[in-house]
């Protein structure tokens, strides 16, 4: 059994599991580390970019959408923040269907699989749109929202169109459906989608090279893709790194499992907390900004 990285700009890491030295993952079939009890007041204290910084940004986005170069871009920025947590213990005690610790050097409690392998078959499962559950009538606002129709949308024919270049029989099973998020206090409604398609008989041996040709992931970069990506690396004018790369697991035979890494913390000279979200023509700017500072938790 094999564990691989890939960071936004496509750098690869990859190592057979047990050969792995702190590096601990977890997914919903499979981990590598045995989770401790652990009881203890949390404290995070987030110290975000200004909303004058962000609204420059954002500003910038909406240009390049007037001008046709792209239709859905997801912009994000880090967050500096403060807790009294090392990341192995956040690592430990966040709520995910897919978590990494790596070298202590960041820690990802993601809610977002990117593609699986099951025999023949390849899932992806695209996440848009985000909604407090606190709201009245939350679930019927998000799945109502046109802005929020519009970006989910758009992101489904992106990540059906990058099937297509490696499978076959591309459909999508489930469009718009709600996941319930644990965003520390707050639980928060998640909009995603199921497609599948058909890989060819022999994906085991190039099947790296197929997840390479999906990346980045279209539901953290936008649409289309190329100069999306490229407008990305001027307006935010940061390295991702690590972030909105992906992390998995593969036999190499008939599984294969991975995820996007968000909701994401580094260690630098402080804590550095990466978060944002996608913007269309319909986006607004304060909105938008409040989403991001909104993704900055720890899910307990």
């Amino acid at each position: 059994m094999k564990f691989f990285l890939i960071d936004f700009d496509g750098n690869i890491f990859i190592k057979e599991i047990s050969k792995l030295k702190d590096i601990y993952f977890s997914f919903p079939v499979y981990s590598n580390y045995k989770f401790l009890p652990q009881k203890k007041e949390i404290y995070l204290k987030k110290y975000p970019i200004s909303f004058e910084k962000y609204k420059k940004a954002f500003d910038e986005v909406i240009e390049e959408i007037k001008k046709g170069n792209t239709y859905l871009l997801n912009l994000t920025f880090p967050t500096q923040i403060e807790t009294n947590l090392t990341l192995l213990e956040i690592f430990n005690i966040s709520k995910a269907p897919f978590k990494l610790l790596f070298q202590d050097k960041f820690v990802c409690f993601s809610p977002e699989r990117f593609v699986k392998i099951k025999n023949n078959k390849i899932y992806t499962y695209p996440m848009k749109g985000t909604i407090d559950a606190s709201i009245p009538n939350a679930k019927e606002k998000i799945l109502s929202n046109i802005k929020e129709m519009a970006e989910h949308t758009m992101v489904v024919d992106l990540l059906r169109n990058d099937l297509g270049i490696i499978g076959r029989d591309v459909k999508v099973n489930k469009f718009r459906f709600i996941d319930k998020i644990k965003a520390g206090e707050k639980e928060l409604l998640q909009v995603s989608s199921e497609i599948e398609a058909t890989l060819p008989d022999n994906w085991q041996k190039n099947w790296l090279e197929l997840i390479m040709k999906m990346l980045p992931a279209g539901s953290i970069s936008g649409t289309p893709k190329k100069k999306t990506v490229e407008i990305i690396k001027r307006v935010e004018n940061y390295k991702r790194g690590y972030y909105t790369g992906i992390f998995g697991i593969t036999d190499e035979k008939t599984f294969l499992d991975s995820a996007v890494i968000i909701r994401y913390i580094e260690k630098n000279r402080n804590l550095i907390y990466k978060s944002g979200g996608g913007i269309t023509i319909d986006s607004n700017a304060k909105n938008e900004y409040e989403e991001l500072i909104n993704k900055v938790y720890i899910p307990i």
